[in-house]
């Protein structure tokens, strides 16, 4: 994983050396989030929102990059005993980077890139659960954007989890790769300047 953030890196570096023009804008919306493998039963998607920054790098053509840095609440519900649900929501500075290309007229483009997430925060029902979650979070996202005006866009982005939420219990790499990961999906209302 190293390696990708490492790739994404020098793309960036590259592509602001080489960018004919970049530009800025502003992002948010809608997060519909879960916790997906391992030995989590009985979840349920919670509900949360995101807001950041981003940077439009035009690299060649129709070919973009496009880094984010985004405040993101996430986490999942879970079916308690009699009947009750306890929220699990974990807080996210999430900096995806993104290779962007549009294939219609500067209009409708599609997007895919890893993502690092630092922990913010984590609390299960109000208590503090931070001791018991990793303070990174690797992902990889694939969406599809369209723009509306110059300025105005909106977006649909999947972030598929890549690294554990936890560190417990996992002494192989099988129960790495079974374990409990974030999913989240987006919907974006954003405006570029």
């Amino acid at each position: 994983m190293k390696k990708i953030i490492l790739s994404a890196i020098a793309i960036m570096a590259f592509a602001f050396t080489h960018a004919q023009s970049t530009r800025f804008g502003v992002k948010g919306g809608l997060n519909i989030s879960s916790i997906v493998g391992g030995d989590v039963d009985n979840t349920k998607s919670l509900v949360g929102f995101h807001v950041g920054g981003l940077a439009e790098i035009h690299v060649v053509e129709k070919f973009y990059i496009q880094p984010e840095l985004l405040f993101s609440a996430q986490g999942a519900k879970f079916d308690g005993p009699f009947g009750s649900d306890a929220d699990l929501k974990l807080n996210y500075l999430n900096i995806p980077v993104l290779a962007k290309y549009y294939i219609v007229d500067k209009k409708f483009s599609v997007e895919a890139g890893p993502q690092l997430g630092i922990l913010l925060s984590a609390k299960s029902d109000g208590e503090d659960f931070k001791d018991y979650t990793r303070s990174t979070d690797l992902g990889f996202n694939l969406g599809a954007g369209y723009d509306f005006t110059e300025n105005f866009f909106v977006g649909l982005r999947y972030t598929i989890g890549l690294s554990p939420i936890s560190d417990r219990d996992i002494d192989n790499s099988d129960d790495y790769y079974d374990s409990a990961k974030n999913g989240n999906f987006q919907i974006s209302l954003g405006y570029k300047f």
